[in-house]
C-alpha cells in the first residue's frame, strides 16, 4: 500500500461517509483507466478503490483506525479487484451517479452470506536456546468465539431473527435517480439491517446480539528448531470466529529471540569468545568451553595466537526445516596478557628472554617481550 487510506482519498480522519464517498467519486473520475491514460494512473485507481472499500464500511473502518492496514487484512481491495467492476467508459457515469451499485451490491451479498473470521497476530519472545532447539510453548490469546448461548445467531434463545422489513431480506435498497445522463438506479446497503438481510428484535443477552464473544484461550504451539527473529508461524483456525457459519480466521505468531550474554548468532552458526592466559597460549592446554549443547572440552595448541578462531563442527543452529543439518560453533580465542608481574615472574621471564636471544629496551618491558613472542 502506497500510503494512509485517508491520505489517498484526501480526507481527514473525522470525515463522514458522504465526504468519503464524494472524495472517492472525484478521484475515480480522474484516475479511471478509461479516462486517464497517464503512467501510474492505473495503480493510483487501484489504491483509491482499496481505500474507499475500507473507509466506506463502518466495521472495516473501525478496525483500520485501530490497527492500520493489518487490521483489515486481505479484506482490502476485495470489492474492486479489476476495472471490470466499473465497466467501460460509457458505463463510468452510471457507476458514479448510481452510488457504485455493483460494488455495494456485492458487499451486501457478502454480508448476507457466511463470512470468514479475522486473522490475529501474536508476538512471542523466545530465549536463545528455545530458538535453537524449538519445542512446545504455551501461549494465551484473546479472540472472538461463536456465542454458545445463541449458537451465533445473535437472537435470544427461543427466538429467531426476522426478515428485514426495509429491504425484504435483500440486504440492499434501490432508488431511482434522474441525472443529465438519464435515469439510473442507486443501490446501497440497507441502513436498517446493515446488509445482513435480517433484524434481531430480541437480542441474546450473553453476546448482546453480535453472535460472538471475546474469550481468552490457552494454546500449545510447536516451535520448530532453528527459528530466528521475524519467523512467522501460522496456527490454522485460531483467529476470530466466522459469522453466519463462516470459517474462523488464522493466528499468526511472530517470533522474536532474546539476546544471550554468551552466544551470538550468524545465520546457522553460533559465535562466542573464550579468554585464556598467555601461558596457555604459549604452552597449549585443554580447556572446557560452553556451547548450546553444554560444556565441551577443546584443545588449545601451543603457540595459539590472539583472535584465533576454533571451529566446533555441528554445534551451531539446526537448519530450519531440516533439524538434522546444523551449523558450527565458532570460538574466538582471546589472550589475557598481564599488565603487571611479580618479581619472581619477572626473573623467570628475563631468563626466557636470554634463552631466546631477545634484546629488549628498558622501556620495552614484559608487554614488548610477549608481543614479540606472539609475533614470532
Amino acid at each position: 500500500m502506497a500510503g494512509d487510506y485517508y491520505e489517498i482519498l484526501g480526507v481527514s480522519r473525522n470525515a463522514d461517509k458522504e465526504e468519503i464517498k464524494r472524495a472517492y467519486r472525484r478521484l475515480a473520475r480522474k484516475y479511471h483507466p478509461d479516462v486517464n491514460k497517464e503512467a501510474g494512473a492505473e495503480e493510483r485507481f487501484k489504491e483509491i478503490n482499496r481505500a474507499y472499500e475500507v473507509l466506506s464500511d463502518p466495521e472495516m473502518k473501525a478496525r483500520y483506525d485501530r490497527f492500520g492496514e493489518a487490521g483489515v487484512g486481505s479484506a482490502a481491495g476485495a470489492g474492486f479487484q479489476d476495472f471490470s467492476d466499473l465497466g467501460g467508459f460509457a458505463d463510468i457515469f452510471e457507476s458514479f451517479f448510481s452510488g457504485f451499485s455493483t460494488g455495494m451490491g456485492q458487499q451486501a451479498r457478502r454480508r448476507a452470506g457466511p463470512m470468514r473470521g479475522d486473522d490475529l497476530r501474536l508476538d512471542l519472545k523466545l530465549d536463545f536456546r528455545e530458538a535453537v532447539f524449538g519445542g512446545e510453548k504455551e501461549i494465551r490469546i484473546s479472540h472472538l468465539e461463536t456465542c454458545t448461548v445463541c449458537k451465533g445467531s445473535g437472537a435470544k434463545p427461543g427466538t429467531q431473527p426476522r426478515v428485514c422489513p426495509t429491504c425484504s431480506g435483500a440486504g440492499q435498497v434501490r432508488r431511482a435517480t434522474r441525472t443529465p445522463f438519464g435515469s439510473f438506479t442507486q443501490v446501497s446497503v440497507c441502513p436498517t439491517c446493515n446488509g445482513n438481510g435480517q433484524v434481531i428484535e430480541d437480542k441474546c443477552e450473553s453476546c448482546n446480539g453480535s453472535g460472538q464473544k471475546q474469550e481468552a484461550k490457552k494454546l500449545k504451539i510447536t516451535i520448530p528448531a532453528g527459528v530466528d527473529n521475524g519467523t512467522r508461524l501460522r496456527v490454522s483456525g485460531e483467529g476470530d470466529a466466522g459469522q453466519r457459519s463462516g470459517p474462523p480466521g488464522d493466528l499468526y505468531v511472530y517470533l522474536f529471540v532474546n539476546d544471550d550474554p554468551k552466544f551470538h548468532r550468524d545465520g546457522i552458526n553460533i559465535l562466542s569468545e573464550v579468554k585464556i592466559s598467555y601461558l596457555q597460549a604459549i604452552l597449549g592446554d585443554r580447556i572446557e568451553v560452553e556451547t548450546v549443547d553444554g560444556p565441551v572440552e577443546v584443545t588449545i595448541n601451543p603457540g595459539t595466537q590472539p583472535n584465533t578462531v576454533l571451529t566446533l563442527e555441528h554445534r551451531g543452529v539446526p537448519r530450519l526445516g531440516n533439524s538434522a543439518s546444523r551449523g558450527d560453533h565458532l570460538l574466538t580465542i582471546l589472550v589475557d596478557i598481564p599488565t603487571r608481574v611479580s618479581p619472581e615472574e619477572r626473573e623467570l621471564l628475563d631468563k626466557l628472554v636470554k634463552i631466546r636471544g631477545e634484546r629488549l629496551s628498558k622501556s620495552g618491558g614484559i608487554e614488548g617481550f610477549l608481543g614479540g613472542l606472539f609475533r614470532g
